[in-house]
């Protein structure tokens, strides 16, 4: 790869012998990119891992040409999320139930992206990007999964983690113009998946209120706090009984969760900081149960994300 790449990611790097350590080093970006691409950490655990056997595979004498290490592996790595993007989709055509990305908490994978390291060099080209603020929220990753492979890959890219246009093309495979163009069909599905923001403080205030009708059980209090259009999806994963199909309609919403709330009085909801704001783990008489995150919208509940799937729950740990 070129040296057009940001410094922050070793566009300036000339040792190479990059040593063992300095290679693992890059682990903790390597998922966090392969999260965004395949949007569960079991598969991006998958990704990072053969990125690794790849980087090990070279001889020594290949290994020396490779001026970047760290560009390279971002490259095998999103080449490999390139390719399982395909058949995780046909995958998930037959997954049971409702197929949500994993909800993971919102320090999960903190300084790892370019905005994070340089807002600076974002600023200078506000047309080319979107605001992503929530770069691994449910509100994103569910809008990612409406991309084709190549969209997403080149998103995640360009606009989550800087890379230039030019060095993508490797990946992707396509023209600087395609992928330009690649890029804003993405974007354009990320402005159309989001309403009116509001700020973190406002988010939590009403999904607080959200909470204390759920518990209180009054369905009109419910009511008052979702938008007439929300929806929500459950995703079970074939492990727990969930919705089959998106639930849609402010009444429809709270009278599935009231029925829930009343098959199941022992719920219980205890709150986690997330990548969409204030959500809650669910704990069913001592067990973790399930984890529910929102997006707000004019002061109302729009989205509501329940995961139940308990291979998607393996970062949320219970409170005692």
């Amino acid at each position: 790869m070129s040296e057009d790449l940001p410094a922050e990611f070793g566009g300036t790097e000339r040792d190479k012998s990059a040593d063992l350590d300095s290679v693992m080093a890059e682990r903790h970006r390597l998922l966090s990119l392969a999260f965004r691409m395949m949007g569960t950490l079991a598969d991006a655990e998958d990704v990072v891992q053969e990125t690794y056997v790849r980087w090990y595979r070279l001889d020594p004498e290949e290994r020396d040409k490779i001026v970047v290490p760290t560009a390279w592996l971002m490259r095998v790595a999103s080449r490999i999320s390139l390719d399982l993007l395909g058949s995780a989709r046909v995958r998930r055509e037959t997954y049971v139930g409702q197929w949500l990305p994993e909800p993971v908490p919102a320090d999960l994978f903190a300084d790892t992206t370019i905005s994070s390291l340089n807002s600076g060099r974002l600023a200078a080209d506000p047309l080319e990007r979107v605001t992503l603020d929530d770069a691994v929220s449910m509100a994103l990753l569910t809008v990612l999964e409406a991309m084709t492979p190549a969209e997403r890959v080149t998103f995640v890219l360009h606009d989550v983690f800087g890379v230039p246009f030019n060095e993508i093309a490797d990946v992707v495979g396509r023209s600087a113009a395609a992928k330009r163009q690649l890029a804003t069909s993405a974007r354009r599905h990320v402005r159309r998946g989001r309403r009116a923001r509001v700020s973190l403080q406002q988010h939590d205030e009403v999904v607080r209120a959200f909470r204390d009708a759920t518990a209180g059980g009054d369905i009109e209090d419910l009511l008052n706090v979702l938008a007439p259009d929300v929806e929500l999806r459950v995703d079970g994963g074939g492990f727990v009984n969930a919705a089959p199909q998106v639930i849609r309609g402010s009444d429809h919403v709270a009278r599935w969760f009231m029925g829930v709330m009343r098959k199941q009085p022992a719920l219980r909801l205890e709150r986690r900081d997330t990548a969409d704001g204030l959500g809650y783990i669910i704990r069913n008489e001592g067990r973790r149960y399930g984890m529910v995150t929102f997006s707000v919208s004019d002061e109302c509940v729009t989205n509501v994300w329940l995961m139940l799937n308990p291979m998607k729950l393996t970062n949320w740990p219970l409170d005692y």
